[in-house]
């Protein structure tokens, strides 16, 4: 408006002349300011995220260490908080309503196996405090697994043989499993710690099947639960930036146990994790979580019932005008989904991927890049809620790193001891002297290792230790 306005005091060619000389002035400052802008963007993403330069990424492996403490760290609390309320709520609305908002801070009902859990009777976010260690449980343990399997075989890409024997080796079968108390008081009983899919793939296992063959429905028929999602989101962390790497690694530890739906959506948060080393961080974290999932949903099937679930999800939050009514959403796809069967989707099971999968999209979209907000919806929108809250606490906690992590919850005594052996077997123990067998920091920096062979082998990359930083080759297939 400015520059029409020169023109209009234009009466004379001398006039003419010196609104010309404003005029290139004003483009002069113009420019100046973009580039001091751009500028200023560059040294933001230099020093907290990848930088691009024409044919290839710039990350920082000290960053990155720090980002991948905050993923175990998000993640185990997410995952704790989550099974406080896991299979509490399925459905049927008329007889056992849904958890809302007011139900936070309030007493936990059992689940439908007529239990509640023994680490907390509260609605509640769980932490584990300096001097004990987080407990293993299914949404950490086997990605913990597979992050070892890399470390002891030396390799960037794991064979399906290597991935059958580190199963049957690392994960205890319903015979040979301990006694687990699940209360002081209970009855002890045999737990292997597999549900549904992965239990299933096991026994085909032991018996000499490989992946992908483990997870053919006319082998297993529980191939479109929700248990690849559990298990293979660390494949996107072991390739920064690029996705077709994080597809790759993650090929046949998704076909373990999942086809179709279910490897999609699990294929679907690989794609989130491996893009979230290149995210714009001069965006908001909200704007970051969103251009995250859109991208992710480009590789869903255009015409699948994932790829319908989401468009018909992001689409119920933008149109909510009250962005703190995530139920709305949330009674929309048990109406949906559960009921009506909408988009091709048969609901059989609160473990399946689909109807879980659509609710970690509500507790995303609602929680807007809030790590503490998206662990709470996602405690309380029901089904198998502990999954999609591990999911989101440890992409979340990845983002913000370890000392993020810690502010958001306003904990400054947080343990980062883990205890692998809590429910996984035959793993070193790098912390003789203290409970649990590993921490944080160490399993990030023996990843580390992990992704300098991955970006060497796999990316045809290099590791410049001098400045230490990856230099990963932008993808050109």
């Amino acid at each position: 408006m400015r520059m029409i306005n020169y023109f209009a005091e234009a009466s004379s060619s001398d006039t003419v002349i010196k609104v010309i000389i404003k005029m290139n002035k004003l483009i002069l400052l113009l420019v100046f300011l973009l580039t001091a802008c751009s500028q200023s963007t560059d040294k933001q993403n230099l020093e907290t995220n990848a930088t691009k330069t024409s044919e290839s990424y710039t990350v920082s492996r000290a960053e990155y260490l720090s980002k991948l403490q905050g993923f175990w760290l998000g993640q185990s609390i997410a995952n704790w908080t989550g099974l406080v309320t896991e299979m509490d709520k399925v459905g049927t609305p008329a007889t056992m309503p849904f958890y809302t908002d007011d139900d936070w801070g309030s007493k936990d009902l059992p689940a439908i196996w007529g239990e509640g859990v023994p680490h907390s009777d509260v609605i509640d976010f769980f932490f584990v405090e300096e001097g004990q260690p987080w407990g293993a449980d299914d949404d950490t343990d086997i990605e913990y697994m597979y992050q070892y399997l890399h470390e002891f075989h030396q390799t960037s890409l794991l064979s399906a043989e290597q991935i059958r024997t580190g199963w049957l080796k690392h994960t205890y079968s319903e015979e040979d499993a301990p006694l687990f108390k699940k209360f002081p008081d209970s009855t002890a009983v045999q737990e292997n710690f597999l549900w549904e899919s992965n239990q299933q793939a096991r026994i085909l296992m032991a018996q000499g099947m490989l992946p992908p063959a483990t997870s053919e429905p006319e082998n297993n028929a529980k191939y479109m639960m929700i248990d690849a999602q559990l298990t293979t989101e660390i494949f996107g962390l072991l390739a920064p930036v690029r996705v077709d790497i994080a597809l790759k690694l993650s090929h046949l530890p998704i076909r373990v146990s999942a086809k179709y739906d279910a490897q999609w959506i699990s294929q679907f948060y690989i794609t989130m994790h491996s893009l979230a080393s290149k995210v714009d961080k001069s965006l908001s974290m909200h704007q970051q979580t969103i251009w995250l999932a859109e991208q992710a949903r480009l590789i869903l099937p255009e015409q699948s019932t994932p790829a319908k679930m989401y468009d018909f999800i992001i689409n119920s939050y933008q149109v909510n005008p009250n962005k703190n009514d995530w139920e709305k959403t949330r009674d929309a796809v048990y109406q949906r989904y559960q009921v009506n069967n909408s988009d091709g989707y048969v609901y059989n099971d609160p473990f399946e991927a689909g109807i879980n999968f659509a609710a970690s999209l509500v507790s995303l979209f609602y929680g807007e890049g809030d790590i503490v907000r998206t662990i709470q919806v996602g405690t309380l929108a029901g089904w198998d809620s502990d999954n999609p809250t591990a999911t989101w606490g440890g992409l979340l906690g990845f983002m913000i790193g370890k000392e993020g992590v810690a502010q958001a919850f306003k904990q400054d005594n947080l343990s980062e001891s883990y205890w692998i052996h809590r429910t996984r077997r035959n793993f070193p123990d790098h912390t003789p002297n203290q409970l649990g067998e590993d921490t944080f920091t160490m399993m990030a920096q023996r990843a580390i290792k992990v992704i300098d062979q991955v970006v060497i082998e796999q990316m045809q990359g290099r590791v410049d230790v001098e400045n230490n930083v990856w230099l990963i080759p932008e993808n050109r297939s």
